[in-house]
């Protein structure tokens, strides 16, 4: 099953799609409905992705970084009470993702031609996994078993990114597919169905296929990340 809607997050962004609770309202639509028994939730794994649209939209509500972190903390607590009450359905392992490093997300990194991550966004990114990760082990204290599991998502970005602190390739953090001008992105066309946007000559070389969204190589080194640190703790 899958509930996500693309370009939400946990509390209201600026798309017009359900946020987290209203998604987990879904689920529990189909529990009432019995399309799912307490037998199927007991042998099932929740995975919770919070992906950085809430700091989007708070950022173009005209916040700053100064008032970050209190902002942090509100999301995390909404954040971990989504997760209680996906447990409470009877699901009895639920996987959240930590934040990947958002500074070195192409839509940033483009203000120095590629070549630096914004220190700002990913120390923004380290304070909420730190916040995150606290959360669940107070939950997991709380409930006396290990319930919920974080995805390290932020390392395991960086590892593929860093070497010793330093960038291994100043291209990781190219995107692959780009708009011709910067009024357009990628796979925009004009009105006459002209593509405005260029893909790289070796896609599958990319992390980031575009401004925002990691390429099917990134999430791939990602997988390899968490299948050889994380993963083996869902079951």
């Amino acid at each position: 099953m899958n509930f996500a809607f693309g370009g939400t997050g946990v509390f209201d962004t600026f798309v017009n799609a359900p946020n987290m609770a209203t998604q987990i309202d879904f689920f529990q639509q189909l529990l009432d409905e019995k399309v799912y028994t307490k037998q199927d939730l007991s042998s099932s794994v929740a995975l919770v992705s919070l992906a950085g649209n809430d700091y989007t939209a708070y950022m173009q509500r005209n916040g700053n970084f100064q008032d970050m972190p209190a902002f942090t903390a509100s999301l995390v607590n909404q954040l971990s009470a989504n997760l209680k009450r996906i447990h409470d359905f009877g699901v009895r392992k639920i996987a959240v993702t930590t934040l990947q490093p958002l500074g070195c997300l192409p839509v940033l990194t483009a203000f120095s031609s590629y070549q630096q991550c914004s220190k700002n966004w990913n120390a923004a990114s380290k304070f909420h996994n730190q916040k995150l990760q606290q959360a669940i082990e107070r939950m997991n204290n709380e409930s006396g078993r290990q319930i919920y599991e974080t995805l390290d998502l932020y390392n395991a970005f960086m590892s593929k990114l860093n070497n010793g602190g330093n960038l291994k390739s100043r291209s990781f953090l190219t995107p692959c597919c780009v708009g011709v001008e910067s009024n357009y992105s990628c796979g925009n066309i004009d009105k006459n169905g002209a593509k405005k946007y260029v893909i790289c000559d070796q896609p599958e070389l990319s992390v980031f296929w575009d401004l925002v969204h990691p390429a099917q190589n990134g999430w791939h080194q990602v997988f390899l990340f968490l299948n050889s640190s994380s993963l083996h703790q869902l079951y």
